[in-house]
């Protein structure tokens, strides 16, 4: 029992102490959540665009918003990002975490783009008759009545967007290990040894999403009690 125990300390100091090496997994953490934080508010931008494309009845641009939603729901995210890196931004001089969040948000931006579109299509549409009977365009009547509605029903899906991010911003080690799991490589790369690492970073990953959620829900009961009153 006190040869496990020993070894546990060992692996424990090894992956955290040694060299300050909790210093890098808290940075990789750092970057983590930062691409995972830019890439849903890009991507929430870029998915209003193609949920209003969507629903356009201008042809070409309902066309080319229903064409980018299903190449990218229909393609790997490691594939589009590595698409992103190495062709696309293969000569310019940019930081893997930009990068890293710019590809993530637009392939976000699909799967927000159905919330948000299915959020527009839950209001009803007495809303839209009443805003354009009080004499507002069709463009005011989305942005200050539909808009808020939609939003205010697809909050919790897009929470859920986020935590998928926090998760999949793992591929992000393909062009650059900035993030948790990069770290976790750097420190493997010291200690040979897989185990302690591995854990520490799923642990991380379980508490960090945890709390998120337990955050998200609390946000969620709050609106329903906003909504009884």
């Amino acid at each position: 029992m006190g040869n496990v125990l020993n070894d546990i300390a060992d692996g424990i100091i090894a992956t955290f102490v040694t060299e300050n090496r909790w210093q890098w997994i808290v940075s990789g953490l750092g970057y983590t959540l930062l691409i995972s934080l830019a890439a849903v508010l890009l991507g929430l931008l870029i998915g209003i665009l193609a949920a209003l494309g969507k629903l356009s009845k201008i042809k070409p641009i309902k066309w080319i918003a229903s064409f980018y939603v299903d190449v990218i729901r229909g393609t790997p995210t490691m594939v589009q990002l590595l698409i992103i890196y190495y062709v696309i931004f293969g000569s310019v001089n940019l930081s893997p975490w930009i990068v890293g969040a710019l590809g993530f948000a637009i392939n976000s931006g699909a799967y927000i783009a159905e919330i948000v579109r299915g959020g527009i299509l839950s209001v009803d549409k007495g809303q839209t008759e009443a805003g354009r009977s009080l004499g507002l365009t069709k463009t005011q009547t989305m942005i200050n009545i539909v808009m808020p509605q939609a939003m205010k029903n697809i909050l919790p899906a897009l929470a859920n967007e986020f935590i998928v991010l926090i998760k999949e911003t793992a591929v992000i080690g393909m062009i650059s290990n900035i993030d948790l799991l990069g770290a976790v490589k750097r420190v493997q790369s010291r200690t040979y040894d897989y185990l302690y690492p591995l854990l520490s970073a799923a642990v991380i990953y379980y508490v960090v999403i945890k709390l998120l959620s337990i955050a998200l829900s609390r946000l969620e009961v709050r609106m329903r009690q906003s909504d009884q009153r």
